[in-house]
């Protein structure tokens, strides 16, 4: 069976690399609808040896095969494993150690095999590869390798031929002497999709995790709950490569083995980080991690001498009960973070300078924010991305060591001569990050591992300042209110209510139409029905009294004589018009003749009158004047009009005369 050792790290602090002899280990597990799920090969392991029995790994097919993965063709699964101590053959020792394991479950259709064995009673068939590895660091090139080679398997629709398994281990063991490098690898969901989905709730995430708190993570979507895990703690310098007594809480081999580091290059990264204690030890004495966690392994997490705990489950029963299993629930699909132990309450609140600085780090996130590659700022720019925000993220834990570094120190010189402080730092900045939070994380375990490691005067080296310390500016202002707003979900509220409304006027529009059609159609029969009964009254008196029915008859105007009369009377009507305006004419041209004859025998000027006779016997007088131009003025003094007897003046007893229009002066 092969074995590992464990690291070690050198005086100087940085970690050498690991000499590790395990081997990654592959192994099958089927899911069989009689007896549940069980491993059916092992790749890599030593001839004769079952490794799920010589380290107890009875668990594995419950993690591989997570809860409702079912529902998916596809599904990944992560989990933490104990490799118990043994001994090699050479008679080295080795001291037990976690492992940890990815699953790929695939299903297909049972009709489309082209071998199938007489156990295969169903419609589908579901079987996971899994990888046992004791490197992390490299779950994100070995979940696409994993991916490519699961789904190449189940294309030859015969699970006899292990080839490319086999295979698949061969080139992992190969791996092992060229992959350790310095480089951090990280994997599972970015960073800035953390940020983007829970905002100022990470950072809560995280202090609660220092804080080494119970917290439970569900999600229905197994491999998303597994990678935000991974992403949190990978917010955590170095901690990722530092997992090896996470399996179990009894585990404490890294704090046991670790030592103070008595010197410091600043040029070098590594080096700096370990002399000022990180990765901070999480996962040590009574505390474990288990990305999933199936509900078979919950006796472990109730244990008595498990502490704390970071944990993924996708079964919903943990929920009926989440204030007995954890402290703070993060429910992936509702994207919250629900702190549950009113005690926390105050140490997890984020002060001023906390909530400044992460709003800008989301703001950084969601200005170059895109849906169809969220790992990568629409810039392409340094600003918001991976890089960007984990670098500040680990300038801010610097500067929380720092602080606290300071903070003990103001503690122990309060009464000694004030010239012992910094000049440039004033107060406490301590309190920039909570003292509610610093205090409660002095309880913690990781804590005292690291107050013991880490050198008393670390503020010499790093300054204890909060990134964003200071007083607010009108840029923190809008900051924090774009941020308020987008917390609102104001577009989509709007959007919603938009669609209601419209829905409602849509809705109500149709009823109004709908009810007056009634009205017209309910008016129309009460027409209709009057009708019929006047017509019905009409005929039944008809019926009763059919003398009084002539009469009445008889009663009535004739239509014909009334058009007859009225004929008559435009007649007579046109006639007079013709006479009189036949009369008009011959005058005019007795007047045209008249003046003619008085204009040539006349020629000094003068003036005249014409007198002429209306019908009526009026006068008109008409005077011309004759100027030494020869030019003629008609004036013509003010009369009264001739009233003129009208149609209906002239007829009497239905007679007209013809006569001349008489008018009066």
């Amino acid at each position: 069976m092969a074995t590992s050792t464990p690291p070690q790290v050198s005086r100087s602090g940085t970690p050498r690399p690991r000499e590790t002899d395990f081997k990654p280990l592959v192994c099958v597990v089927d899911f069989n609808h009689h007896r549940g799920p069980e491993i059916e090969h092992w790749l890599g392991a030593e001839d004769g040896i079952d490794p799920a029995v010589s380290n107890d790994w009875a668990l594995i097919p419950y993690m591989a095969l997570p809860d409702g993965a079912h529902q998916n063709e596809e599904e990944f699964s992560y989990f933490t494993l104990i490799h118990k101590g043994s001994t090699t053959a050479e008679g080295k020792d080795v001291e037990p150690t976690s492992v940890f394991g990815i699953s790929c479950m695939h299903q297909i259709d049972s009709s489309s095999l082209t071998w199938k064995s007489e156990e295969v009673t169903r419609s589908a068939v579901q079987k996971a590869v899994v990888v046992i590895t004791d490197r992390p660091e490299g779950f994100s090139a070995l979940r696409e390798k994993l991916s490519a080679v699961t789904r190449a398997w189940f294309a030859q629709k015969d699970f006899r031929d292990l080839d490319i398994l086999q295979r698949f281990q061969e080139n992992l063991a190969e791996e092992i002497t060229w992959s350790e490098d310095e480089r951090d690898q990280y994997f599972g969901l970015s960073l800035r999709e953390l940020l983007h989905t829970f905002k100022w709730q990470t950072l809560v995430m995280l202090k609660c995790m220092l804080l080494q708190q119970k917290i439970l993570f569900f999600g229905s979507h197994c491999e998303r709950v597994c990678q935000v895990q991974f992403s949190l703690i990978s917010l955590i310098p170095g901690l990722v490569r530092s997992l090896r007594d996470c399996a179990d809480p009894a585990m404490d081999r890294y704090a046991e083995t670790l030592q103070k580091s008595d010197s410091v290059r600043t040029s070098d990264r590594a080096s700096l980080l370990a002399y000022i204690g990180l990765p901070l030890q999480l996962f040590g004495k009574g505390s474990m991690f288990g990305p999933y966690t199936p509900l078979q392994q919950l006796d472990m997490i109730t244990d008595a001498n498990t502490q704390s705990y970071v944990v993924g489950s996708t079964n919903s029963l943990l929920l009926q009960q989440k204030e007995k299993y954890c402290d703070l629930l993060v429910n992936l699909d509702e994207d919250t973070a629900q702190v549950l132990t009113p005690s926390l309450k105050s140490a997890l609140t984020l002060t001023t300078a906390d909530r400044r600085w992460v709003d800008f780090l989301t703001q950084s996130v969601n200005e170059t924010w895109d849906a169809f590659d969220p790992s990568r700022p629409t810039t392409h720019g340094y600003a918001g991305s991976e890089e960007f925000i984990r670098l500040q993220f680990e300038e801010y834990m610097i500067a929380l060591l720092s602080a606290t570094k300071y903070h003990q120190y103001i503690a122990t010189h309060k009464d000694g001569d004030p010239k012992l402080l910094l000049a440039d730092v004033e107060g406490d900045p301590a309190s920039e990050f909570s003292l509610a939070f610093v205090e409660a994380w002095e309880q913690s375990e990781n804590y005292k591992v690291w107050n013991r490691t880490a050198d008393s005067h670390l503020f010499d080296i790093v300054e204890p300042r909060h990134p964003m310390a200071g007083g607010l500016t009108i840029e923190d202002l809008q900051r924090r209110l774009a941020v308020q707003i987008s917390e609102l979900h104001l577009d989509e509220r709007f959007s919603q209510t938009r669609e209601v409304v419209g829905k409602r006027l849509a809705d109500g529009r149709t009823q109004v139409t709908s009810a007056f059609n009634r009205v017209w159609a309910d008016i129309e029969a009460m027409r209709e029905a009057q009708r019929k009964r006047t017509e019905d009254a009409r005929i039944a008196a008809a019926a009763a009294n059919p003398q009084e029915g002539d009469q009445s008859k008889s009663d009535r105007p004739d239509a014909h004589k009334a058009q007859a009369s009225v004929a008559a009377a435009s007649q007579r009507a046109g006639a007079y018009l013709s006479s009189w305006g036949m009369w008009a004419a011959e005058k005019k041209k007795s007047w045209y003749a008249q003046r003619s004859t008085s204009a040539n025998e006349a020629p000094a000027p003068s003036s005249y009158a014409i007198r002429n006779s209306m019908p009526s016997g009026g006068l008109r007088e008409l005077k011309l004047n004759r100027s030494n131009t020869g030019d003629e003025k008609i004036s013509s003094p003010p009369r009264n009009r001739p009233r003129v007897t009208t149609v209906s003046e002239l007829s009497v007893n239905g007679t007209a005369k013809a006569e001349k229009p008489v008018s009066t002066e």
